[in-house]
């Protein structure tokens, strides 16, 4: 592939206030500069269902950010919902419908964060709705420190993709969530744990690429994280 990977970036939504009064999507900036630097062509993607196909029709791979809110616990069957638990239910369908049709085409997909959660439920797994009620000793998984410097380490597991595109048996990594992948679903298999035993990593076999990391790899904070966005750019080429 001569030209750069064109590579969907879902957006964040808001509410208005604070930068507009009308309702705005956002972007961290380093989500598009680590697609850049690895060589691809960042595209922001509004929460549109309808042209989730004509999008997919256009990008070459799929990357699912995180942000402050949850998935809806009915779309993994759980009817109960924890107090904690914050929707944004048109993004929601939005990367579900960009998920989903990214899978179906065998695009390559990386979920980051809240992105992997979403990932693992695209899969048919759960999620762990608060891990302070749910994860006895659990670290600080909404660390408190800056989201630029890591928050603890998590072990890779051997023999998975993430560990092919690593090349280390440990990570140091930040840590801004306070749900988790609960199951990855009956096809995925764990690649990364924290400490605590709360799943940090994920991915599927039975696509070419589809890869979860619950940490913020955007920051570059281990050497490891450069070397997911180039291996997501590499899995556009033929």
């Amino acid at each position: 592939m001569s030209r750069r990977p064109v590579i969907g970036v879902t957006l964040d939504s808001e509410q208005p206030g604070g930068y507009s009064k009308y309702p705005w999507y956002a972007l961290r900036q380093n989500y598009a500069e680590a697609v850049a630097a690895a060589g691809g062509l960042p595209v922001a993607l509004p929460h549109d269902v309808a042209l989730a196909a004509d999008y997919l029709d256009r990008i070459d791979a799929l990357i699912v950010t995180g942000g402050a809110f949850d998935v809806d616990p009915s779309l993994y069957g759980e009817g109960d919902r924890h107090a904690t638990v914050t929707l944004k239910e048109g993004r929601t369908q939005a990367e579900l419908a960009l998920t989903r049709g990214a899978l179906g085409r065998n695009l390559p997909v990386l979920g980051i964060c809240g992105g992997q959660q979403l990932l693992a439920v695209a899969l048919g797994g759960a999620l762990i709705q608060h891990i302070p009620d749910s994860v006895p000793d659990a670290l600080a998984h909404e660390q408190p420190n800056p989201r630029h410097e890591p928050g603890h380490t998590i072990a890779v597991v051997a023999d998975t993709l993430l560990h092919r595109i690593v090349g280390a048996a440990e990570m140091r990594v930040n840590s801004a969530h306070h749900q988790a992948v609960r199951a990855p679903g009956p096809y995925a298999i764990v690649n990364a744990t924290a400490p605590d035993g709360v799943i940090e990593g994920l991915e599927d076999p039975r696509y070419r690429f589809c890869l979860g990391v619950q940490w913020h790899p955007e920051y570059f904070i281990d050497p490891g994280d450069r070397l997911i966005f180039d291996a997501l750019i590499e899995a556009c080429r033929p």
